[in-house]
């Protein structure tokens, strides 16, 4: 056997040996972490009931704990039940003097448990929280690492869904602030306060979506509260979101105007066109008040006046109005009728009457001048004649002509009846009011909303 096979030999020997002595180190080193645990967390060594002391081991100041949180994602924002469902990573940190080990020069970073029983934890709970629950898939998201100075952090993910309280006045133009609040339940600030941990408290995933809002900012604060039994250590989030709108522009907004501008077809058709008309204004005002009880069927009832409810009530007024308006014309036409029919009437009579006294003064001129040999015409008609009498009439018509015409009255001359004046009133009338609420709406509601925010 050549040189070069015993080194290889030799090689491969040392390389054995060297990897049983990794893996025997790696058994001591493991053993030497339980010991450590054995000795921190021994029967009769510690009790995880009895409060850590508070800064420099003095027992009769608070027990601080620091509190950070990684917001994973915001499923629902419900506007209904008022409350929203966040999943989040929940941290927090705080010393025990009785947990402190020596780190084996270095090589013992900290020591991790899974069983939050094991040490002394902060009473800490969601005030505003309505539901919540842990995760377990595939084994509970909780650990606690231990080190060597005595520092506890514990981190486990949740998901909670909160209350929520919500001013839906500029609804949908809105925008909502929803708090996350977080408070001792028993310790009282004597013994233990909660802070926010320095730098960056609160993080949140970058991708974070959601379907009708938009988290603008957030903001950490304490809220302290004071009860019969004491005061208690409050932590806060407020979390700014913003509505979108371009979702209630396409599924509210444009349908009601082109509800309303549809409605005005009807002042387009003929007035003779009773059915059209009728089923055209019925047709847009049920459809109008539908689209009404489908808003606020997913709104909660409140006791103000919300900015969709002045959209939707002004759009079901123009459609009602134009309701209102054919059966005003429709009245106006009938009424239009009967006074021509009376006016054919009277003009009838009155020829009949001028004809009878133009035969009565006809057969007066015989009777006076049948003696004579011929009958001169006068030149001064009397009174009772009945060409003085139509002329008479052409003056006073004449005279009560005004002077200075309309311009309004003049256009709307050209159109014979009332009812049709009634219809170009409309035409015009109805887009002019409907514009000038489109301009006063939109200004007061927008304007108002960059003034009431007040984050």
């Amino acid at each position: 056997m050549g040189s070069g096979h015993y080194f290889w030999a030799i090689l491969y020997f040392a390389s054995l040996c060297s990897a049983s002595l990794a893996n025997n180190a790696k058994i001591n080193f493991r053993e030497k972490e339980k010991k450590v645990l054995d000795q921190i967390l021994g029967a009769g060594k510690y009790d995880a009931r009895i409060r850590p002391s508070g800064i420099n081991g003095t027992a009769n100041k608070p027990t601080n704990v620091e509190v950070n949180m990684f917001l994973r994602s915001i499923s629902k924002i419900d506007d209904y039940k008022m409350e929203y469902s966040v999943q989040l990573t929940f941290r927090e940190q705080w010393t025990d003097e009785r947990l402190k080990f020596d780190d084996i020069q270095g090589r013992l970073k900290y020591l991790t448990l899974t069983e939050a029983n094991r040490v002394w934890m902060p009473d800490l709970f969601f005030s505003n929280e309505k539901e919540g629950h842990f995760h377990n898939i595939i084994m509970p998201n909780v650990y606690i690492r231990i080190f060597p100075n005595g520092s506890v952090l514990y981190s486990i993910r949740i998901s909670l869904t909160l209350a929520c309280p919500m001013n839906l006045k500029l609804y949908p133009l809105d925008r909502q602030i929803c708090s996350l609040r977080m408070a001792s339940y028993g310790w009282t600030t004597n013994d233990l306060v909660f802070l926010w941990k320095e730098g960056d408290p609160v993080q949140v995933v970058k991708n974070l979506h959601l379907p009708r809002f938009t988290l603008e900012k957030f903001l950490t604060d304490y809220c302290n509260s004071k009860t019969n039994t004491g005061e208690y250590s409050c932590l806060k989030v407020d979390l700014l979101f913003k509505r979108e709108f371009s979702y209630y522009l396409i599924q509210i907004y444009i349908p009601c105007c082109m509800l309303v501008i549809v409605s005005w077809v009807s002042f387009w058709l003929d007035q003779g066109a009773v059915p059209a008309r009728v089923s055209l204004g019925v047709t847009t005002l049920l459809t109008m008040a539908t689209q009404t009880s489908g808003i606020n069927a997913s709104l909660p009832p409140v006791s103000y006046t919300k900015a969709i409810d002045v959209w939707t009530g002004v759009c079901l007024t123009f459609v009602f109005g134009a309701l209102l308006e054919f059966a005003l014309v429709n009245y106006a036409s009938r009424s239009g009728s009967n006074k021509a029919n009376m006016h054919k009437e009277n003009m009838k009579k009155k020829r009949r009457d001028l004809e009878q006294a133009s035969l009565d003064a006809a057969s007066d001129l015989l009777d006076t001048d049948s003696n004579a040999t011929f009958a001169m015409k006068p030149l001064v008609r009397h009174p009772g004649d009945p060409l003085a009498l139509e002329k008479r009439l052409q003056c006073e018509v004449h005279m009560q002509a005004p002077k200075r015409p309309n311009c309004c009255k003049t256009w709307l001359s050209k159109f014979p009846t009332r009812s049709k004046r009634i219809d170009v009133i409309s035409r015009i009338t109805f887009p002019l009011v409907f514009a000038l609420f489109n301009l006063v709406y939109w200004s007061t509601y927008l304007f108002r909303e960059e003034e009431d925010e007040t984050f």
